[in-house]
């Protein structure tokens, strides 16, 4: 086996293996599980670490040298508004190729699909051409953020209630594991031939300005529809009795998503190929490697989501409704913390942006720092998305006051801690939230008799809204400590070493 793929399967293990152990206990101590479903969920584990593994270095060989080339090629060009409809079209349909859309697109039946498809690619489109604008015109991102998520709350007192929490749980589906390393490393390569000392910052932040298009776009089609709300499909759990039965049920889900993933490759190999005719920036050499990490990608891909999709979502769905069913009700809000705080480090692009944020800072932000503080932030969602499917709580009480304490933290923090907080919710709220937390939630509220649209939806808003405040703690942290050290700055010196760099590591000689 290739040595960096054992390395990655290595970090997958390692990252998979405690949400693992923490079912299976409690699944053997407190909800018992038929054999079955047990060992769906292990196959699924298998899965997932394997698909996982294949990913990440899929991700390493194509997504992000393609993302960064293209960042760096348009950060060169200029006419302003040929780059607005080449980065309008590109945002678009990579969003159209994210495999978690065609799941939202389900779930709103009282509007066609296609409708609401091309409109949240429009909406990411558009925000992520605001987000390369504003690396062109070095425009500070936190009254960015502030402006458009001014107008995101405005809009949502005219969303349907019910329609609520479907919006703000579009903008994390959305940016998921196909979209998330590809523009995360646009932001690279724009920043890359810069040299001024904000030039690292303005390298994140395309994700976390991104996602909202999708939450701003839902909204919108809720007013327009005035849909009477959308809809959700019970998990069903299949009837499995011997291994034989397990397998197949896995070898029957898997040509789904091997088409599924297909077509959502298939765009952005288009991308490469028009990039690469137009641009000769790749040598026969590198264009080997892209095409064989696209490979990778894809059979990553196909065997995280068979495997997340088939033996993670009903165990999800199970486990919430026994434990809400049960004596242990009230035990949900740390149960639910404790798998939050591990299931993040599960999700396919956490350890590319960590790998990311290392590497721009040159280190300074550690890969560690950034998983304890996104598990925190994670945990403390999931705490609160099980008070609310177990209470009923509006989802309004928690995402305002959250948004409004994340913005005005970005006031307060060093620049670049504004753009990585706010990637960071896109990442973290990626299929591992909508396919196990997402269920988990359902269960819960249906077994309280609760409104699974307006009780249970809303787990993947918080998802992507704990860690924006968690990451931008860290950042007064460090500011504290600079000042205390008398090292404020060192960070920016730094990082402007680093990208004088960087034009030359993007050529991957």
């Amino acid at each position: 086996m290739n040595q960096k793929l054992k390395e990655k399967t290595r970090e997958s293990l390692s990252a998979v293996l405690p949400i693992t152990l923490i079912v299976l206990i409690l699944s053997t101590v407190i909800v018992p599980m038929e054999i079955g479903i047990v060992a769906m969920f292990i196959f699924g584990a298998i899965m997932l670490i394997i698909g996982m593994g294949f990913f990440q270095l899929g991700a390493e060989m194509a997504m992000m040298p393609l993302g960064e080339g293209i960042g760096v090629q348009i950060s060169k060009g200029r006419r302003i508004p040929v780059i607005i409809l080449v980065v309008f079209i590109i945002g678009a349909t990579i969003t159209i190729a994210e495999p978690d859309l065609q799941v939202l697109a389900g779930q709103v039946q009282s509007i066609p699909n296609s409708i609401l498809i091309w409109t949240v690619a429009a909406g990411v489109g558009a925000c992520l051409v605001a987000a390369i604008l504003r690396i062109f015109f070095k425009i500070n991102l936190s009254v960015m953020l502030i402006v458009f998520y001014g107008v995101v709350i405005l809009v949502s007192f005219f969303t349907p209630d019910s329609f609520l929490s479907v919006a703000f749980d579009s903008g994390g589906v959305t940016t998921g594991p196909i979209t998330v390393p590809f523009i995360m490393m646009m932001g690279v390569g724009l920043a890359s031939i810069r040299s001024d000392k904000d030039a690292s910052d303005d390298s994140f932040g395309l994700v976390g300005l991104a996602s909202i298009g999708p939450i701003l776009a839902v909204m919108l089609l809720g007013i327009f529809y005035n849909p009477q709300g959308a809809s959700y499909t019970s998990t069903v759990i299949a009837s499995v009795v011997t291994t034989q039965d397990v397998v197949r049920e896995f070898m029957s889900s898997l040509p789904h998503f091997a088409k599924e993933v297909l077509v959502s490759i298939l765009p952005i190999v288009a991308i490469f190929l028009i990039f690469q005719m137009f641009s000769r920036r790749y040598r026969r050499k590198q264009r080997i490697r892209i095409a064989v990490g696209f490979v990778y990608t894809y059979i990553g891909l196909v065997l995280f989501l068979t495997g997340v999709n088939v033996g993670f979502a009903p165990v999800g769905s199970l486990l919430g409704g026994e434990l809400a069913a049960s004596s242990f009700k009230w035990m949900l809000i740390p149960i639910g913390m404790l798998i939050g705080y591990y299931i993040v480090k599960a999700e396919p692009a956490i350890q590319v942006l960590n790998s990311q944020v290392e590497g721009v800072t040159n280190g300074s932000i550690s890969a560690s720092s950034m998983n304890i503080c996104l598990s925190v932030g994670v945990a403390a969602s999931v705490g609160l998305s099980m008070l609310r499917s177990i209470t009923g709580i509006s989802i309004y009480w928690i995402i305002i006051p959250g948004y409004v304490i994340a913005l005005a933290l970005s006031r307060m923090v060093p620049k670049i801690f504004v753009g990585i907080a706010f990637d960071s919710g896109g990442v973290a709220s990626g299929p591992m939230t909508s396919t196990f937390l997402l269920p988990l939630c359902i269960g819960v509220s249906e077994a309280s008799g609760g409104n699974i649209m307006t009780d249970a939806f809303g787990v993947v808003a918080l998802v992507a809204m704990t860690p924006l405040i968690a990451i931008q703690i860290m950042g007064i942290v460090y500011k504290l400590k600079s000042r205390k050290s008398g090292l404020t700055g060192s960070l920016h010196a730094e990082e402007a070493d680093e990208i004088l760099d960087l034009e030359e590591d993007v050529q991957y000689e």
